[in-house]
């Protein structure tokens, strides 16, 4: 046991000492927290303003199409080739061009002419706001009450909520969509970092073997000792860096609230008193609204009917256990061969399975509680990633509990068979391995 843990302290202090993994570990949530902060912070600046002549010769949209922050709309009283002939020699970014049988099927003619490439929001404010005044003059034109359609519409509108309800008759609200996402993340996360550790495990066997210093090494430890210390100690060299990752990037997160989202944070207070004040007088509970609800907030109640304790600990298990299984076949095929490009005919039978699981995420998302999603939670290969895709949905815990046992006895399994594998491959050298000659290998004796 002592050597097995001298062993994991060299894996462990070797690989974090690396500038790989100090670069990677503060890279890694900046990199996150960007992606979370930049379209947000970007989403509030204000883009340059964006100036459209209109010749509308329908003269149904002069002076009615609405403007934005970002663009504003002149209607001068010339012909298109007026327009066309001086574009250049004026300050406006487009012309849209309304043709006068825009009301008997001429909208397909309607052109928007620009100098530089118009953002793709305006252009859809745009189309939008023609095609929104079109149909409303369309139904005018044919004696429909424009009114009685928006409520009609307004009051045909359904919103479903959905809830879950247990045996005793407690409600919970439920998010499909959050869940979805949470589900997938997990699965994304476990699915790289057992590719990832599993690999770094595998090029580890490699340079020891070819280098010779495992024939220094077996000299005084076992090579079922040597392959388990390497084996935990990049395990604990993963569970490191993504521990770090959570606490810079949640330091990270909260200087970014406290200061970049600031002021976005105070628009929005602002907006929301504009609101309330408005609406004040209003019935809202007549009107089945609140109007301090919005989609965030939702979001956020919606958030804390995930049990995220339970799912953080089960990732914490099957990202373990997941590697632990997956990384003693990496090192089976790292003893079994002597050159990095002679793995390919070995490693992608063992991450089919991998592979597998995680392109059937979507199908199980889909249908949690399917046949199809409750099979391969339970299979050693493919329950980490299928497992993690379910766990926010809601799981009975007789499954979790015995999905966790097959993926201990699959573990025990793999390693055993990789151990076999280990003792005889990882002393060969110079001959080119088939599957043939590592299934002898696992009944060698001795």
């Amino acid at each position: 046991m002592n050597k097995i843990l001298l062993i994991i302290k060299r894996e462990y202090l070797s690989r974090v000492k690396k500038k790989s993994f100090i670069l990677m570990t503060i890279l890694g949530p900046i990199l996150m927290v960007g992606i979370m902060i930049v379209p947000i912070w970007l989403s509030t600046q204000k883009s340059e303003k964006q100036k459209i002549e209109v010749i509308d010769e329908s003269f149904l949209f002069t002076g009615l199409i609405p403007e934005k922050d970002n663009v504003h709309f002149d209607y001068p009283p010339i012909t298109k080739q007026q327009a066309r002939d001086g574009f250049f020699a004026t300050d406006y970014d487009a012309i849209l061009w309304i043709p006068h049988n825009v009301l008997n099927g001429g909208q397909s003619g309607i052109e928007l002419l620009f100098k530089k490439q118009l953002s793709n929001s305006t252009q859809q404010h745009i189309e939008y706001s023609l095609n929104k005044m079109l149909y409303e003059v369309m139904l005018a034109k044919n004696n429909v009450n424009v009114n009685f359609i928006k409520d009609a519409k307004e009051k045909s509108t359904i919103k479903m909520f959905t809830k879950q309800l247990d045996e005793v008759g407690n409600e919970k609200n439920t998010n499909t969509g959050l869940y979805m996402g949470i589900g997938l993340v997990a699965a994304i996360m476990i699915y790289f970092f057992i590719f990832m550790y599993g690999v770094q495990v595998m090029r580890g066997v490699m340079e020891e073997k070819t280098s010779r210093i495992v024939e220094v090494i077996l000299s005084s430890v076992k090579p079922f000792q040597l392959m388990m210390g390497k084996i935990v100690g990049v395990a604990l060299v993963g569970l490191t860096q993504f521990l770090l990752w959570v606490i810079l990037s949640t330091t990270l997160y909260s200087f970014a609230s406290a200061t970049i989202l600031k002021d976005i944070e105070m628009k929005q207070i602002q907006q929301k008193e504009e609101v309330i004040t408005i609406g004040a007088n209003l019935d809202w509970e007549k009107m089945g609204k609140n109007p301090e609800e919005n989609e965030i907030s939702k979001l956020l109640n919606d958030f804390k009917s995930v049990d995220m304790v339970s799912i953080t600990l089960c990732f914490l298990f099957y990202f373990l256990a997941g590697y632990l299984m997956y990384s003693a076949l990496f090192a089976a095929i790292g003893a079994a061969v002597d050159s990095e490009a002679d793995t390919n005919q070995f490693m992608l039978p063992i991450t089919i399975p991998l592979i597998f699981s995680f392109g059937i995420a979507q199908t199980v998302m889909q249908d949690p509680q399917g046949s199809l999603a409750v099979w391969f939670s339970m299979i050693p290969l493919t329950s980490p990633v299928v497992m993690m895709v379910r766990l926010p949905f809601g799981v009975p815990p007789w499954e979790v509990a015995l999905s966790m046992a097959f993926l201990v006895l699959g573990f025990l399994f793999t390693t055993w068979l990789a151990a076999r594998i280990y003792r005889t491959g990882i002393l060969m050298y110079g001959k080119k391995v088939t599957w043939k000659e590592l299934g002898k290998w696992l009944f060698y004796k001795g």
